[in-house]
This record gives C-alpha cells, structure tokens and sequence, in this order.
C-alpha cells in the first residue's frame, strides 16, 4: 500500500503503535528562540559564528529566529490543538551561565521554568535536552570541546539545570547528535565554531563521550525518577557496490558515523580495529577514562533522515571514502539533496537493537525539508505528509518484528533557523513567516494531528 493510498484507508493511526507508544516533537533553543542578547543571556559560539562573512546560507543569523522566546505559550498552545503529548526542547547553556560557568542568571532560570511550567499545565509532557550546540562563547575562548576542563564545565551546567528543573522535568537527553557538532564543528568547520582538522576533532570527541556519560550520572543522582537518554544522527551506509574496497569503506563510514559515541557509552571503547586513524584519540585519554565513558543509560535516542551511498577513495584522507551524492544517483531527495529512502529508519532501528544494554529506543528526530509556500492561508505539503507516512510505515514494520522502538519525535514543530543552511530548508509541521511571526499549520501538521488523536 503506497503513501496515498495509506492515507485514503485512514486505516494507518498512532493506534496501531500502542498505547504505551510516546509521540512528540523536537526543537532547538538556537533555532527557535531568538532573543539572542535578551536580558542576561551572552554570545554562544552559534552567535559568534554567523556573524561571520559568508559562513551561513544569505548570511542567515538566529538574532529572532521564531521569537520562541516571546512566543512560548502560543505555539504550546498550537502543540496542544495538534494532539501533540511530548515536547522535546533543548536549553540554552549561555542564557542559563552567561559565562559558561559561575554567576546563574536568574532570568534565564525563570524563562525555562515558565516554559516547563506551561506544558505542564497544558498536559504536555516537557523532554529537555540539555546540549544542543550552542556552547557559550567564553568556554570556546578557553578552547570549547577541546579543552579537557569542559568536563567539569559540563558538571558544573548539568548540576544547575538538575536542581533548578529535575523537580518537574524527569525525561533528559544528554547530548544532540556528537558525531554532527564534533565533526562539523571540530574538523569539518561548516559549523560552530569553524574549526578543523584531526588535532580538534579527537580531543572534541573524546570529551564529548566523557560529558555524555557524566551527565547521566549527575542527572541519576540528583533528579528522582529520571529517565535519561542521549542522541545520536544516524544514516544507513551502504557500497556503490559489493566490490571489497567499496564494502570495506561503508564500514569505516558507519563506524564514524553510526558507532563512534554509542559503543564507548557501552563498555566496547571506540571502534579503533575499523578506523585505525581512532588510536590517535588515545593521546587524549586517562587511565580511568574507559570506564568514565560508560553509563547505563534509560534510553537511546536515534536520529535518522536518509541512508547514504559511498566508495572508496584513495584521495580523501584518514578514512579514504567519498560519499556519492544523491542527486547523482537518480533518486528522490529532499531539499537538503538527502536521499527520501525509508528503509533507512528500519534499518538503523535494527542496528541499534543488537547492541547488548541498550534498553529502549525513540527515534528523537525525523523530518524532511521541502519547498513550502503559502497559498491562500494553506501550505499543501504533500511531500512531507508522504515522507511520513512511509517511515512511520518503517517504524511499526520495526515495532511488530519485536524490536525495541518506544516513541517518536518529529522534527521539527515548526520553520526555523537550519545551521549553515539558514532559513532555506523548511522542516516544520508549521510555517513561519520570519518578517511576521505567523504561524501556519502545514497539511503535514494537520495530517498528524489526526493521526495521532483519529476520527
């Protein structure tokens, strides 16, 4: 049965998931709140780097963005009205410690009580995440993620946010997808900071383990009845073809991409026999590390989009593989040029599920970028509602196989600032006008709304 006839059944609901199935949203306090110098709150890195000379599509910046800041109990509101149960939003490190570290700012305590306070009143379930890349510029100053002394910096944030909100938050995610703000961040440098190379992304990498695993014992120990994830991107890799050197390149690529932050999480250390050039990560690490990097976490959250298709390459180092992109390969993409491929989601679900310790899974995001328009108040995003459609087709494939799978966010609720790629790329289930704030519900929206309370 194909998307549209899926839709004309009615047949395919939030029901057949289960009643115990968790659904949500997510979103991302750098991409939607705005009020980027508003009382206490100092630069992070994400403000430092888009005001930056050509580093972000049109020079985009999130100064407003969505306004969230100012516009909270509206779209709780819409969240409400679209039968939507788990709101899954991040916290702004800088507007909680304006210097990364020391001095509270009691504005931005405030600012997130409020918020949890409002979906609470309104039934909604608040899931915070307490990292997602917007590290404070004056940790950055004292060389971010590459310092070993963010750990403590790290213990020092998780410790205020447990006290101050653990009293009514008790679902946590650690970190938002390491592999994306290391990689592109810490060697990469398309994203913030703008740093790059090998000498960055190690030490980046191994710190990063080493707060996410910290982060949940500092949230077991100070919040009662927590449930504690951490997030990982994930894509299905696969060869060009079943050639040896092709084959042997799709498992570098899946180690970096897939098992890099998982594994140590779990007691297997870094994936070193697939991707030697990782035994260089040992320059940075304690005795006591290994085991500093394992916790037991309640859940893991994956975040799939696409699955990508790679060969071996003599010319591009460390890893010696190149990625063939997807309009080169004839198929359907989004308008992130990422491959519209199902399966993927199935797939990563099924990887995720041999892991030995894993405990439960959520797919924390899912979406799609497409060209919306507004025409007559209405946005027809019938693109997006099939992409949905065909991969929670996925989701309940995995969910009666018996695989672990428990819940799924869609990312995201709404139109807004997409890192280097500004605001082109639409994901959300609403439209925002960024000139004049109004909200939208897309078709896809309403198609979910429905989905998840039915006729």
């Amino acid at each position: 049965m194909d998307a549209e006839e899926n839709l004309k059944s009615r047949k395919f609901t939030s029901k057949k998931f289960g009643k115990n199935f968790t659904w949500g949203v997510s979103v991302a306090a750098y991409q939607i709140e705005g009020a980027h110098d508003l009382h206490d709150k100092k630069p992070s890195i994400w403000d430092t780097f888009t005001s930056k000379k050509g580093v972000i599509h049109q020079d985009h910046h999130a100064k407003k963005s969505c306004d969230f800041y100012h516009n909270y109990e509206e779209d709780i509101l819409l969240l409400k009205k679209m039968n939507i149960p788990n709101f899954r939003f991040s916290l702004s490190w800088s507007r909680i410690l304006p210097d990364g570290i020391g001095q509270i700012s009691e504005s931005g305590i405030a600012y997130y009580n409020r918020i949890i306070d409002f979906c609470l009143k309104n039934e909604i379930t608040p899931w915070v995440t307490l990292y997602h890349w917007d590290l404070p510029q004056a940790l950055e100053d004292k060389g971010g993620w590459t310092n070993r002394a963010i750990v403590s910096w790290f213990e020092y944030y998780t410790t205020v946010c447990a006290e101050h909100f653990g009293d009514r938050v008790k679902n946590w995610m650690i970190l938002n997808e390491p592999m994306v703000f290391t990689g592109a961040g810490y060697f990469l440098g398309v994203h913030a900071p703008g740093k790059k190379g090998l000498s960055n992304f190690l030490p980046a990498v191994h710190h990063a383990t080493l707060c996410q695993a910290l982060g949940g014992r500092i949230i077991r120990k100070l919040v009662t009845n927590a449930f504690i994830g951490t997030t990982f991107s994930c894509s299905y890799i696969t060869p060009i073809n079943k050639k040896y050197k092709n084959v042997q390149a799709a498992k570098r690529v899946d180690a970096m991409l897939n098992r890099l932050f998982i594994e140590p999480s779990l007691g297997m250390d870094y994936p070193y026999k697939t991707v030697p050039i990782l035994k260089k990560i040992q320059k940075y690490m304690l005795p006591s590390d290994v085991e500093n990097m394992i916790f037991d976490f309640d859940f893991i959250g994956i975040q799939n989009y696409t699955r990508e298709v790679v060969k071996h390459s003599y010319f591009v180092p460390y890893l010696g593989v190149k990625i063939v992109e997807a309009p080169k390969r004839n198929v359907d993409t989004t308008l992130m040029n990422w491959e519209v491929y199902p399966k993927s989601i199935y797939k990563m679900i099924k990887k995720f599920n041999a892991y030995e310790g894993v405990n439960k899974i959520f797919i924390t995001e899912n979406g799609a970028a497409f060209k919306d328009a507004v025409i007559d108040g209405k946005v027809n995003d019938v693109e997006r509602r099939n992409f949905f459609i065909n991969y929670l087709q996925q989701v309940y494939k995995a969910k009666k196989k018996g695989l672990k799978i428990d819940g799924y966010f869609v990312w995201t609720l709404m139109d807004n600032f997409e890192w280097a790629e500004g605001y082109h790329p639409r994901f959300g289930l609403i439209h925002v006008d960024f000139k004049t704030q109004k909200r939208t519900v897309k078709e896809s929206g309403k198609w979910f709304s429905k989905f998840l309370k039915p006729d």
